[in-house]
């Protein structure tokens, strides 16, 4: 439920908007329709993953911007709100040296937005930054450069503004910002379009109407003489003034356009990089915000782009690899031709420069919010592209921590919404050739903004947080550090026994091991900082009640060593809790009698059991999608939320929260604003597929085109749960229940029946009072069980909606059945002409047989039948083996589904679909 980025990236973040239908766009110009012919790269001697490391170097950043490494090491950093950072490596410590008085108004989201260094740095200790000033009641950005001295005093009378660009103020988006060099000594700087995105449906913002010029990016990306919306290369010169190198887009004394222009047609290049072996720039474009194809042109894509030579990428007119955009009258909606991308014509009247704009150039990588049929390994979801830097691997640098020879000529590039960064492989005339992921396992990237190699080779990587537009917690400054030798080993403790009550002797398991493989050496510590123990499991007694850290340090031969803590309770011991019922305890039928239930609640320390101290409650899930569709008797929570885990699985955290706003509105001001609207829940359930703005301000809500309605309408009933003030609805301990929600929807719902108890605490109220709470629950299942759900298989595939390519002796296994009240089952299944026998065994493959049921051909591998057999119950609970029978068969036959069934229970309903 977020937006490709923060505001000045791309954003999109209130709820609902109305997205324009997909129409008759089509897209056939057979140059810019990639062939989908990506070569993967060798990952023979890929490195293993646990020989990177990732170092906080600096926590609790505000809006952390971009980064540079000097030769001497110190790490110089940016916030947006003006503030100037310097990592100092030599004592480990972050100080403060500048706080740029910056236009950094929170509704326009300027300020201090990029910085670098010099090339010549080690000599001319220049650095320079890309922030807004007001001047003379006009907004501007500036680029200004500044001297630092070693000590890292940063030198304000210095200052030199090099170059200046106004921008419209009232426009809260697309600032671009970031700086990079070549080889030759030349300042690339990236520019955003400055343009309302908000107001054209997620699509091109050509608006061309009077007193709309914030509306139309046609006035700046895709205006030769704006400089906004491009990237431009200059030469800094000793004096501060700025000279234009040759080759530029258009050369020096053109009509209608500005000689600093090396790229234009850009939205927004937040991060841009220049490989240094080359000078070929690289740069992440945030892109529209759009989630389907509709009648002014493509959907929404993100892009990747590498301009090799001088050159014009489309916007606004195109997007991705050069799909075209209708030209639009906003007025009238009338839809035009398409823009030709081998002779772009602009001829906005906001345009003060050429109206011929050069042919275009398409995306290295596009990709939109659902999967990219072209790039699917970059996932689904919110897209916020960067560009990254390029690594060159120096045999010659005397560095333990510099990325391997692996990496090298990798161009490395990052995604702030989905938080993956990725290695692109080029071929030698450098077109792209493939791409892997880097670190996707142990990286745990907090949406990565800026990225640079340091002079030793390693990482350094400036982590945004969380929550765009907060002061995040968990924003930082990191270092990624390669080891190509020794490992440190990693230590590990469990145990059975952590809580009870003194004396307490504890056995510790040591579960410790080496990369390495090396002989480890343990040091336990059991009560303060003494050695206790050298021995790799030893048991300890713990006399009094407390609560104690168990630590294990373990130790390799050259003295690289890690720590693992284990917490131990004593002076109580946990409550008991279970949920019973004389009823079936795996399954509610069609016609469900009242489910009987009793919660029983033991606790050694209490005499009584407090009942205020007891919850008791229901939860009905209409659809378990996904991975969640087999939730376990133990995996379920008080508090298990369908709609509560999809958003908390999703990309909503980054511009909404709970209570406070973030650049969205909170989800408690949703559900408020909709309190009492029926319809709502459908709408939003929609506009989370769909996309959309206008109604809580400026700022529109990306779309999620890769999420089902029934996942987006659990979404929007636990945020609308949020505005609701909690009742007294309790259920007692024991009680009967009526079970009515699922009528007409019991497909593939559950019932969850929690209980948890929290007991009074220590014994005899010592302190540290040691209260402990217990849960449990009972999850209740449709009767009709979709086949595709089985907990295991063996020799049987998955193939859409049904089990397939099942052979003699296939199973499949159902765990933890109770067939209490159950008489029969019925298999929905189709065979062309084969015959078999299923047989039910309970708890393994050749246990006994308490069903027996066989098949015949219905004619057709597509026409499915119905069979019925009785089976027997054994009592308890028990793993199902399904197990198929008919020597030498092959193919036997597809099985949708199992109904366990009572006598007189009606037929299972086939569920509507769309083929199989």
């Amino acid at each position: 439920m977020v937006s490709s980025l923060f505001t000045y990236l791309s954003l999109g973040s209130a709820l609902l908007g109305v997205i324009a239908p997909m129409n008759n766009w089509t897209h056939s110009r057979d140059p810019f329709i990639a062939k989908s012919s990506q070569v993967f790269a060798d990952t023979t001697n890929r490195p293993e993953e646990n020989r990177f490391t990732k170092t906080v170097l600096s926590n609790d950043l505000n809006e952390p911007m971009e980064l540079a490494v000097a030769p001497d090491g110190r790490v110089f950093f940016v916030e947006r709100h003006g503030k100037f950072y310097m990592y100092d490596p030599v004592q480990k410590k972050t100080r403060l040296l500048h706080d740029f008085p910056v236009k950094a108004v929170e509704k326009y989201l300027n300020g201090l937005l990029g910085m670098t260094i010099d090339p010549n740095f080690s000599k001319n200790h220049y650095l320079y930054f890309f922030y807004t000033i007001q001047d003379n009641n006009q907004t501007k950005q500036r680029i200004a450069r500044f001297k630092i001295s070693d000590d890292s005093t940063l030198d304000l009378a210095s200052e030199k503004p090099i170059i200046e660009f106004p921008i419209d103020l009232e426009v809260s988006a697309h600032t671009g910002g970031s700086m990079a060099w070549d080889t030759h000594g030349n300042l690339f700087i990236s520019t955003g379009d400055n343009t309302v995105p908000f107001e054209s449906s997620g699509f091109s913002p050509t608006d061309w109407r009077p007193d709309r010029l914030t509306f139309d990016a046609a006035r700046s990306a895709g205006n030769p003489n704006d400089l906004r919306g491009k990237i431009l290369r200059i030469h800094v010169e000793p004096d501060g003034s700025y000279t234009i190198p040759e080759g530029n887009l258009f050369p020096k004394g053109t009509a209608g356009t500005r000689p600093e222009i090396y790229v234009m047609g850009c939205r927004n290049p937040y991060r841009i990089s220049v490989d240094p072996a080359t000078s070929i720039v690289y740069w992440g474009e945030i892109g529209p915000d759009s989630g389907v194809d509709g009648p002014q042109g493509p959907r929404g894509y993100d892009e990747f782009n590498q301009a090799k030579k001088p050159g014009n990428y489309g916007w606004p007119f195109f997007v991705g690899d050069s799909k075209p955009y209708h030209q639009y009258d906003f007025a009238t909606k009338a839809v035009g031709e398409l823009f030709d991308p081998n002779a772009p014509v602009n001829n906005s009247p906001n345009n003060t420069g050429a109206k011929q704009l050069p042919p275009v150039n398409k995306a290295m990588v596009w990709y939109p919010y659902n999967k990219s049929d072209e790039f699917p390994q970059l996932g689904v979801g919110g897209r916020c592209a960067m560009g990254g830097p390029v690594y060159h691997y120096n045999a010659a640098l005397q560095s333990k921590t510099k990325m391997p020879a692996y990496y090298d000529k990798a161009l490395f590039m990052y995604d702030w919404m989905r938080n993956w960064v990725f290695a692109v492989r080029l071929d030698d005339q450098q077109n792209f050739q493939s791409m892997e992921q880097f670190m996707p396992k142990t990286g745990d990237f907090r949406r990565p903004v800026d990225m640079e190699i340091g002079p030793e080779g390693s990482f350094y990587m400036l982590e945004y947080g969380s929550v765009y537009g907060i002061d995040n917690e968990d924003a930082r400054l990191v270092r990624i550090d390669f080891n190509p030798g020794n490992r440190a080993p990693i230590a590990q403790i469990t145990a059975k026994d952590t809580i009870g009550l003194a004396p307490l002797t504890v056995a510790f398991t040591n579960e410790s091991y080496d990369y390495d493989k090396d002989q480890l050496r343990y040091q336990w510590r059991f009560d303060g900082n003494t050695v206790a123990s050298t021995e790799a499991n030893p048991t300890y007694t713990f006399k009094k009640n407390g609560i104690y850290k168990a630590i294990l340090t373990v130790t390799d031969p050259t003295g690289q060593k890690n720590t693992d803590t284990l917490t131990i309770k004593v002076g109580n011991t946990t409550p008991s809790v279970a949920v019973s019922t004389t009823d079936n305890s795996t399954f509610f039928f069609p016609n469900q009698t009242p489910l009987r239930y009793t919660v029983a609640v033991t606790d050694k320390e209490d005499k009584t059991i407090d009942k205020k101290n007891l919850k008791v409650g229901l939860t009905y899930i209409p659809k378990v999608a996904g991975n969640e569709q087999q939730i376990g008797h133990q995996q379920i929570s008080a508090s298990y939320n369908l709609g509560k885990s999809l958003v908390a699985g999703s990309d909503c955290k980054a511009c909404h929260q709970v209570n406070a706003k973030s650049v969205g509105p909170s989800f408690t001001e949703v559900a408020k604003r909709y309190a009492g609207d029926k319809t709502a829940t459908a709408k939003l359930a929609n506009k989370i597929i769909t996309g959309g703005g206008g109604v809580w301000g400026e700022h529109a809500m990306s779309a999620h085109p890769q999420l089902s309605r029934d996942e987006t309408t659990e979404m929007v009933k636990y945020i609308f749960s949020l505005g609701v003030q909690p009742t007294n609805n309790q259920l007692p301990q024991q009680g009967s229940l009526d079970l009515k929600e699922h009528v007409g929807n019991d497909q593939s719902s559950r019932y969850i029946l929690t209980a948890s108890y929290t007991d009074k605490g220590s014994v005899g109220g010592a302190q540290p009072n040691l209260a402990l709470m217990k849960s449990d629950a009972l999850v209740l299942r449709p009767t009709k069980v979709l086949a595709t759900e089985a907990d295991e298989l063996h020799n049987v595939a998955k193939q859409g909606r049904r089990l397939s390519n099942i052979n003699d002796q296939s199973y499949f296994v159902l765990k933890s059945i109770d067939l209490k009240s159950i008489d029969q089952l019925t298999y929905h299944y189709a065979s062309k002409d084969q015959s078999a026998t299923i047989e039910v065994h309970t708890d393994s493959p050749t246990g006994p047989v308490i069903s027996t049921v066989n098949t015949t051909p219905t004619g057709d591998g597509r026409k499915y039948a119905d069979v019925t057999a009785p089976i027997q119950n054994p009592g308890g609970k028990h793993d199902l083996y399904f197990v198929f029978v008919k020597p030498d068969g092959k193919n036997l036959l597809g099985l949708e589904w199992i109904a366990f069934q009572r006598k007189g229970d009606p037929v299972p309903q086939e569920t509507p679909q769309t083929g199989r």
